[in-house]
């Protein structure tokens, strides 16, 4: 790239370029004023140089409107160059308002806009002060980089020009106050524009939007309607956000007549919100109606159309979406592979996932997540671990939630102690944090630990909710602590003020069951607010077969015939309980009543892990090309198992194939 200000020192180059130039007939004769002529004219950089030789050339370096109209070309044209712009401005001894307003607005829309706050602190310095022309692309510029300290003095700073009541200036502030979350900062700032614009209206309801207050951005949206403004699509998109987040199907039909109505010019961006609006309220036909009458489509409409179908549970139809998606982002393969973990197919979403990173397309924090949580899921701790290495590798700095993602994988994969480390390390931790660890020490057994691990939650002021509890009961659950259950459940109820669900009541019922504390797990269920479940019913056989107590085993067995027929694995408690207590007519009747009501037991799932991929198989099943190596292998661990001493009830619970 040629450089006048280079070129300075090296006059026959100069001279070069200008008798070359072809404008050079025109440079002959110029003037500073025909100079300046030529800049308003001016359509490229070649001509750009051209013009800033002849500059120098005739000794004009000083002439600051015309360098002024230079910079400006080159800090806000789409054919300029900002780099160039910030050499011409460092030459002046004495930059002008124009020309420190033409960078700001230039560095304000590049993707690192902190030279922008910086050009504007050096101009406050130099002692001009910033106009109507300055502020709104300081705050941008704050906007984009979430500056809420600097966006302050910037606010003061306009206060006390002077400019502070423009409507431009006051449109930036309420956008900045919105993106840092400050929305009643925003609604002030509102409230004092005298004569409100289009533009201030759709800021307020896009703030309101964003944040969640949907209901006050639609109270916004009937006053503009008072005030006899006609929205724009802008107005609208906003509201289509409103109604997806609120799944509000009935508003949005209503934004779509007021489209309809107003005859509004619509583009790609408000049928995508259209469609997503009405994907997001589970409405598919009326998604599938908009998509099919785009007359363009983007990778945003198909991946907008694959949730519609994936949220419907129409998980075939998704996937055939998916295959005929021209160019896929990194959201359609995210919603493609939680669509698959949300199924219950983990190694079809890991599959997806490796063909995914096979597309060139690079995965995203959210794909991270959505990957483990299929890790966890499945026990497959070697791609669990593999994407763990992967982000050291590539120094990915994980947000709080990519870092409880690891920490679950870990302990769900069975390194509770590489969890442990992982949590301990944890720049930052939130509520989820401490859940997913007490949750982990309390699936091994730790539950002293977990314990612990709650206290030093208390200690450091974090406020827990009803999943803490739920670890915490099941931690005195697997370890038998009855008196610190009954502290916790408790504490639950009388110091956090977090009514228990049926969750809790199931917690406790197992924990008191298994302790053989029958009568008052039975008290505990009969003072429940809510009908008993599967779990809880379960929960309490479970705790009969282990003490042999078949009296209220068959007191439960009343209420169990109440339950709907998916209760299957109730049946199969009751009939355990009776055939181990050699109630032999009872285990039949019960057997009889499953098959008269066609009550089929469901076949349980088990993951192996061999060579460093997971194997999905069921009991007896023999799909699997290693089978029968398989099963040799568990015969030698339950010869090894009985040889320790091992009862066969024992034998079941571990091996539960």
């Amino acid at each position: 790239m040629f450089s006048p200000l280079k070129y300075l020192t090296v006059g026959s180059r100069l001279q070069h370029i200008l008798h070359t130039s072809v404008l050079t007939k025109t440079f002959k004769s110029s003037t500073h004023q025909s100079l300046h002529l030529l800049l308003d004219k001016c359509f490229s950089m070649t001509q750009l140089y051209q013009i800033h030789a002849q500059i120098i050339l005739h000794g004009l370096p000083n002439q600051n409107l015309t360098l002024g109209k230079l910079i400006f070309f080159c800090a806000i044209t789409s054919t300029g160059d900002l780099k160039y712009a910030q050499l011409v401005f460092d030459k002046i001894p004495e930059p002008n308002k124009f020309m420190f307003n033409s960078l700001i607005r230039g560095y304000s829309n590049t993707d690192d806009p902190t030279k922008a706050i910086l050009l504007y602190r050096d101009m406050i310095g130099s002692g001009l002060s910033p106009n109507e022309f300055t502020l709104p692309f300081v705050l941008k510029a704050c906007a984009s980089r979430s500056a809420y300290w600097e966006a302050v003095l910037v606010h003061c700073q306009a206060i006390k020009s002077g400019t502070g009541s423009q409507v431009c200036v006051q449109n930036a502030l309420i956008n900045v106050y919105v993106v840092c979350g400050l929305i009643s900062f925003a609604q002030q700032v509102f409230d004092d524009i005298s004569e409100r614009t289009l533009v201030s209206w759709n800021s307020m309801i896009a703030g309101y939007s964003k944040m969640g207050f949907c209901k006050k951005a639609f109270l916004l949206f009937m006053e503009i309607k008072k005030l006899g403004v006609e929205p724009d699509k802008y107005t609208l998109v906003s509201l289509l956000s409103v109604c997806s987040q609120t799944y509000d199907i009935d508003l949005g039909r209503y934004v779509h007549l007021c489209m309809e109505v107003t005859g509004i010019n619509i583009d790609l961006v408000f049928r995508n919100a259209l469609l997503d609006m009405y994907a997001k309220c589970g409405h598919l036909q009326s998604a599938r109606t908009v998509f099919d009458r785009m007359p363009d489509k983007n990778v945003v409409s198909w991946t907008s159309l694959l949730g519609a179908y994936s949220k419907c549970g129409l998980f075939e139809s998704a996937r055939d979406i998916f295959n005929q998606i021209p160019v896929k982002n990194v959201i359609s393969w995210n919603c493609m592979i939680s669509c698959y973990v949300q199924e219950n197919r983990c190694r079809q979403a890991l599959d997806l996932f490796h063909e995914m990173c096979n597309s060139g397309v690079a995965p995203d924090e959210s794909t991270l997540v959505c990957v483990l949580s299929a890790c966890s899921q499945i026990g497959d701790f070697v791609m669990g671990q593999k994407i763990h290495n992967d982000m050291s590798k590539h120094n990915v700095t994980p947000s709080v939630t990519l870092w409880n993602s690891l920490v679950n994988m870990y302990a769900k994969c069975g390194a509770l102690g590489t969890a442990m480390d992982i949590f301990n390390e944890m720049p930052e931790k939130n509520l989820v944090s401490w859940n997913v660890i007490i949750g982990a020490l309390a699936l091994h057994g730790s539950g002293l630990e977990a314990i612990n691990v709650f206290e030093e939650m208390q200690v450091g002021g974090i406020w827990p909710n009803e999943i803490t509890f739920t670890g915490l009961l099941s931690a005195c659950n697997h370890n038998g602590l009855i008196e610190m259950g009954r502290l916790y459940f408790d504490r639950m109820k009388y110091v956090y003020g977090i009514p228990p669900d049926i969750e809790h009541y199931a917690c406790m019922v197992d924990l008191l069951g298994r302790g053989g504390h029958f009568r008052e797990a039975v008290r505990l269920i009969g003072g429940m607010p809510m009908k008993p479940d599967v779990m809880v019913w379960g929960a309490l056989l479970g705790a009969c077969r282990t003490h042999g107590n078949v009296d209220i085993g068959k007191q439960i067995m009343k209420q169990v015939l109440e339950l709907e027929p998916y209760s299957a694995g109730l049946y199969v408690l009751l009939s355990n309980l009776f055939g181990e207590a050699k109630k032999w007519e009872d285990a039949k009747n019960i057997r009889k009543l499953m098959n008269d009501s066609k009550i089929i037991k469901s076949r349980a799932l088990s993951f192996i892990e061999i060579e460093g991929r997971v194997y999905e198989f069921m009991v007896d099943d023999q799909k699997l090309d290693i089978s029968t190596s398989m099963y040799s292998i568990f015969d030698q661990l339950t010869n090894h198992l009985k040889s320790t001493g091992y009862s066969y009830k024992s034998l079941n619970a571990i091996l539960d194939v």
